[in-house]
């Protein structure tokens, strides 16, 4: 199980560090919109999911009261690019550990007590982790859109590049 998992962590790993490279340095602190995290706080929060969540996945149960929503500020792309390569380190390092049995294994989201949700740690791993990453880089791509920077190739072409011409 964690064997395809690390192979597509590593795959995406790369698509996602074309992508945080077009980052903006002078923009970290610009927002789509009032309510949206700014540039440099998605950028980290992309960069730092996969080993974040790896973390959380070691615990048997995560109470989300514990959890800080308020996403960090970078002050620069390379301190988002040094945070994506030490994440990955982390998720790469805990996914080749992985035993199938802590795979099937349960793992709990509660809050305050309350159980919210009871899922095996590998479905834990492909929603939180994987999921949760690309939905957030999808996100990143279209600040950079807004911004007029190029959009690098992600799956197939994109309107700024094209691997097939």
């Amino acid at each position: 199980m964690s064997k395809p998992m690390l192979n597509e962590l590593r795959q995406e790993a790369a698509t996602t560090k074309r992508l945080l490279e077009r980052v903006p340095g002078d923009k970290l602190s610009w927002k789509p919109h009032a309510r949206s995290m700014s540039l440099g706080q998605l950028a980290l929060h992309v960069a730092t999911i996969p080993g974040g969540l790896c973390h959380l996945a070691q615990l048997d149960e995560f109470d989300a009261s514990a959890a800080n929503f308020v996403p960090a500020t970078p002050n620069s792309r390379d301190e988002i690019l040094a945070a994506l390569d030490g994440s990955l380190r982390a998720a790469a390092a805990y996914l080749n550990d992985l035993t199938p049995e802590q795979a099937s294994a349960t793992w709990r989201l509660t809050l305050r007590g309350d159980e919210l949700f009871v899922i095996p740690r590998a479905a834990m791993l492909r929603s939180l982790m994987l999921n949760h990453w690309y939905h957030h880089r999808g996100q990143l791509s279209v600040y950079l859109r807004l911004l007029d920077i190029p959009i690098p190739v992600i799956y197939g072409r994109s309107a700024d590049e094209n691997p097939f011409a």
